[in-house]
């Protein structure tokens, strides 16, 4: 590894275990600078009250986090019915106070059958989506209104974990883009109530279904004590379920300066690739035409 100016040229990724009372960027800044790494990016932002699965790409590997927001996602969540609050959660003003529902178990479990499947949900005020250029929560914050087209998400599985009266908890696996402060609201509507989220949990974040997490503590102790590079995943750790191609010496060559080649289709199909040399090990990631041909969208520098 070699010393830059503004830090250390560090490849991988850190499944880090978020804590409660953070963002995900400030999250991000404390792994960064206990692995003093020239650069890092995340994938998938958890709101400040929420802990769980965050991974960290660090370096090289930052490049591989845009084609991990695609993942799905697995949560547990706890919403206190009969309040509802202006962000959906605990950080929120309350707005509505409704009375809490008449429901057991049974009840509770055929509610949650309807929103198993493709659903639509109307993203939060509270939220990053961005329009005119700006996110949503600073208009929320300005007191300003936003009408949002409703998308579309799909839950793969809903089930209830524990109704205590006012606290429903229930695990979701879920597709990107899925609010479950919202997906919390929703349910309380069709109970007859409201509702708003005050714990949030994200245990998996595909593909590191069984993989373990490391919270900040962890990494400070294995920092003090040189062991940060042994918790780094490798670089392509998140897209293993791409195909894989490896490269003569003549093809890496101008694959690291970015040009094209021919392959030989063979078994391969035309799509998205990881791309290796037969010296270099990983070089980047590159789409396969239906012609063979290879075209880097991203080059390594490891």
């Amino acid at each position: 590894m070699s010393r830059r100016k503004s830090g250390l040229d560090i490849h991988g990724i850190v499944l880090l275990d978020k804590p409660v009372g953070i963002s995900s960027n400030r999250a991000l800044q404390k792994v960064r600078g206990i692995y003093q790494a020239r650069k890092a990016g995340h994938t998938g932002s958890l709101d400040p009250f929420a802990t769980g699965m965050l991974p960290i790409c660090l370096g090289e590997a930052s490049k591989t986090a845009a084609f991990m927001l695609e993942a799905k996602k697995q949560y547990r969540a706890t919403a206190c019915l009969g309040n509802a609050t202006t962000t959906g959660d605990v950080e929120g003003e309350v707005i509505q106070t409704c009375d809490l529902p008449d429901i057991n178990s049974k009840n509770l479990a055929q509610v949650l059958k309807q929103f198993v499947g493709e659903i639509e949900q109307i993203p939060p005020m509270y939220s990053a989506l961005k329009h005119e250029g700006k996110p949503l929560y600073e208009y929320a914050r300005a007191g300003i209104q936003i009408d949002r087209p409703a998308r579309a998400v799909t839950i793969y599985q809903l089930e209830l974990v524990n109704w205590q009266p006012p606290n429903l908890t229930f695990d979701v696996y879920c597709s990107k883009g899925t609010y479950i402060r919202t997906l919390a609201e929703d349910i309380a509507t069709a109970l007859g109530s409201c509702a708003h989220l005050i714990a949030l949990r994200r245990f998996v974040v595909e593909p590191f279904d069984n993989s373990p997490m490391v919270t900040l503590a962890q990494l400070q102790a294995a920092g003090d004590q040189g062991g940060l590079q042994e918790i780094l995943l490798p670089v392509d750790v998140g897209l293993l379920d791409w195909p894989r191609v490896d490269l003569n010496s003549k093809q890496q060559g101008k694959f690291q300066h970015g040009n094209h080649c021919l392959l030989p289709m063979g078994g391969l199909q035309a799509g998205k690739i990881r791309v290796y040399g037969s010296t270099e090990g990983l070089l980047g990631l590159a789409d396969l035409s239906v012609d063979g041909l290879l075209q880097p969208t991203r080059v390594f520098n490891l």
